[in-house]
């Protein structure tokens, strides 16, 4: 097999080769202990409880429904009945999809309809109960209580390992149900038997991903004795099925107690590359050795950073966290490096390992620069795919899953994420194809992206752009200044100009009678009426995605002190920043909820990504009191280590990147400028090991639950000034000691 050089992948092979040869073991407490993944799982939070490996092609684990907002991830908290088991999920998003490749054990007579949660007893479908589900890293369990079965899964990255234990005197049988995906609809499918061990098939649908699709094939540890299809409807007795949608029931006949084992391996690119996926990744039947390399992989990751805690339950929000921020992208290359592309195609990678599921409107805030810190060779591998991506399509990702662009969000923010690995030294791509590709996207028109009304007028008309208009200037003015530095680093001083100066179109939209941002059609003319608190996104029509003016007038992540100036002064900037916060939205007349638009403190959203970076922006006008006051309110209030901890969609691990980004101190305002605000720790202690192999160590001296505010901080032992921390600080190592305070200071 050709040697890539996908970390994933190479952590699982040391894992496997230590756990072979002997070696000594680490007495190391495991830090997985820490890593809860039902964090999330209810109302808004949409995560997953699957066994899954970081950034791997199989999220293995539990579906209990396909529709609806509550089951985006294919899991919801308040579900008491299972459909069965598939082999990917999306994590924390704010749609439903994925669920490919379904199985589930079962027992006594044939059903092919899944029931519903209602009356699980109309389908195959069974009950299970929280207190029998178990979750960890790399790992799944829970109880059926309809059959009696016991089901475990654990994973490899591209295959699924599952164990179910059947009941003495029972007709053991698995259902694999080609039908069933979330949120989306089975267009192709089929399921043939190659021996008495082994079925291979394909399951391809359309969704918010339009077109997407995986091969599977599935290897049992013993022969089955008959296979029963299902068709369209119809039921027969077969060994291949093919059409829509196909199902097959494997039955083992009636034995004494039974413990069956069963791989399922993925591929893009046909039942070969599957079979190829798991007879490399996981050729022998040994599930619990699998599941102990799945911890080792996890605990390789989250080792990286430890921490000291002020509480002991920050220990679990944090761990989870970082195992959330580690889920997405998603390995879409064989273990051969082929995978089927953007364009339709059959190809062979030549730049290592290929990642989908981009959602870059949330990501691009604190995921990957998260990643960017403590996993540059992963980021590097995400920006490659991105830039692969291009070659084939012409564009660049922007909200993209299952190798599909959605279209869903703004902004061009594969942009912001190219461009900072730029800056910050990685050169595992060509600079010149790089800033070609984001150039074109910020200059050749494309969905959402009319650059010859921006160009003309200075923003998106209204009436011209008939939806985000406002939004969608802010965020593409964010992409133009990051094309602008890498103009600039390049040489390219007329395109930094062009760039630099549409960066600064979002002064148009500012309109001082009220002090907030505000929609203009093409003749200049604001929008009237004019309902600054009203909510809106793109199916509402408006001028804001996912929000208000009220939220989004602060959305100037590049040029904060040009934000501050529109204000007039920075006690008027504060003075109106105060108000976000402390507006009551119950009292406001008319106001409509918007799904998305969570986690609030006044009309602050904490659970929707633009609201991400404001807390900090205090810290610009003199007053981080006010910065520490806040995060340690989103730390009471939208972390807690429960079910329902999370306070909006982890949207692919975005939310999570706050959290980890803020319990340190400090936090990437403006993503690509190789700077981070300082803001308050909430943890005594915490060690990063960087990738180069050096100590970047923070201490909050004195910090408790009422010393919350930032005294004086120090960087190897000599004061920092102007409340900016730099990329290199942290990566040549050293100490930042933040003594706290209960004193505002101001």
């Amino acid at each position: 097999m050709k040697k890539y050089d996908c970390m994933v992948w190479a952590v699982w092979l040391a894992a496997c080769f230590s756990c072979t040869q002997g070696s000594q073991p680490d007495t190391r407490e495991s830090l997985t202990k820490y890593v809860n993944p039902f964090i999330g799982t209810a109302y808004v939070g949409h995560t997953h409880p699957s066994a899954s490996l970081p950034f791997s092609m199989v999220q293995v684990g539990p579906d209990t429904g396909t529709k609806g907002w509550e089951h985006c991830s294919g899991y919801y908290d308040a579900d008491r009945s299972v459909i069965g088991f598939s082999h990917t999920h999306l994590s924390g998003t704010g749609a439903a999809e994925m669920g490919d490749i379904l199985v589930m054990p079962v027992t006594g007579d044939i059903r092919f309809e899944a029931g519903t949660e209602a009356n699980p007893d109309s389908g195959y479908r069974s009950r299970f109960r929280q207190e029998n589900e178990v979750a960890q890293a790399g790992y799944y369990k829970t109880f059926l209580e309809d059959y009696g079965i016991t089901a475990e899964m654990t994973l490899t990255p591209r295959t699924g390992f599952h164990r179910y234990h059947f009941p003495a005197g029972s007709r053991a049988g698995i259902l694999f149900d080609m039908e069933h995906g979330i949120g989306d609809e089975t267009y192709h499918s089929f399921i043939r038997v190659v021996d008495d061990s082994t079925l291979v098939g394909v399951r391809k649908s359309n969704g918010f991903t339009r077109d997407h699709g995986y091969y599977f094939a599935a290897r049992f540890s013993q022969p089955f004795e008959e296979t029963t299809a299902w068709k369209d409807g119809t039921v027969y007795k077969a060994g291949t099925v093919e059409g829509k949608s196909t199902k097959m029931h494997v039955a083992f006949g009636t034995a004494g107690e039974k413990t069956i084992l069963l791989k399922v391996a993925l591929s893009t690119t046909g039942v070969e590359g599957a079979l190829k996926n798991l007879t490399t990744e996981l050729p022998a039947w040994d599930f619990d050795g699998v599941r102990k390399q799945a911890e080792a992989t996890w605990d390789t990751y989250l080792s990286r950073i430890t921490l000291e805690p002020l509480e002991e339950d920050q220990l679990t929000a944090f761990y989870t966290s970082m195992y959330h921020a580690l889920l997405m992208p998603n390995l879409v290359t064989d273990v051969d490096g082929k995978y089927y592309g953007w364009d339709q195609q059959l190809h062979q990678s030549k730049k290592g390992d290929i990642f989908t599921n981009f959602s870059l409107w949330d990501t691009y805030r604190a995921l990957h620069p998260f990643l960017g810190l403590m996993f540059p060779e992963e980021n590097s591998r995400f920006v490659k795919s991105m830039l692969e991506r291009h070659e084939q399509t012409g564009l660049l990702p922007t909200n993209e899953y299952g190798l599909c662009e959605t279209w869903c969000m703004i902004g061009n923010h594969a942009i912001p994420v190219i461009v900072d690995a730029f800056l910050k030294g990685d050169s595992s791509f060509d600079p010149e194809t790089a800033y070609q590709a984001v150039k074109h996207a910020q200059t050749t028109e494309h969905r959402k992206s009319d650059w010859s009304n921006y160009d003309r007028y200075g923003y998106f008309p209204f009436d011209l752009s008939e939806v985000e208009s406002v939004s969608r200037t802010l965020e593409s003015g964010y992409d133009d200044y990051c094309v602008a530095l890498m103009a600039r680093a390049l040489g390219k001083e007329e395109d930094y100009a062009f760039f630099m100066n549409r960066a600064g179109f979002y002064k148009n939209l500012y309109d001082p009678s009220v002090m907030l941002v505000r929609g203009r059609n093409s003749q200049g003319a604001w929008r009237m009426p004019f309902h600054s608190f009203a909510l809106t996104s793109e199916s509402e029509g408006g001028d804001y995605t996912e929000g208000n003016a009220w939220q989004w007038t602060w959305h100037i992540q590049h040029d904060l002190p040009g934000l501050i100036s529109l204000f007039g002064s920075k006690e008027a900037f504060v003075s109106k920043l105060d108000s976000l916060f402390f507006i009551n939205p119950k009292e406001l007349p008319g106001i409509v909820e918007v799904p998305d638009v969570t986690g609030l403190i006044g009309l602050y959203a904490h659970g929707n990504e633009p609201s991400h970076h404001i807390a900090y922006i205090y810290t610009y006008a003199d007053r981080p009191d006010k910065t520490a006051e806040i995060i340690r309110e989103v730390f009471d209030k939208f972390y807690l280590p429960t079910r329902d901890g999370l306070c909006g969609n982890d949207d692919c691990g975005q939310m999570s990147a706050w959290y980890l980004f803020s319990g340190m101190g400090f936090y990437p305002v403006n993503p690509v400028s190789g700077e981070y605000v300082l803001g308050a720790p909430q943890f005594k202690q915490v060690k990063l090991t960087l990738p180069n192999g050096k100590l970047f160590t923070v201490k909050a001296n004195h910090l408790s639950q009422t010393n919350k505010y930032v005294q004086t901080v120090r960087l190897n032992g000599q004061p920092v000034t102007g409340n900016i921390l730099k990329y290199d600080d942290i990566k040549n190592g050293g100490l930042l000691e933040f003594d706290m305070t209960e004193s505002k200071g101001n």
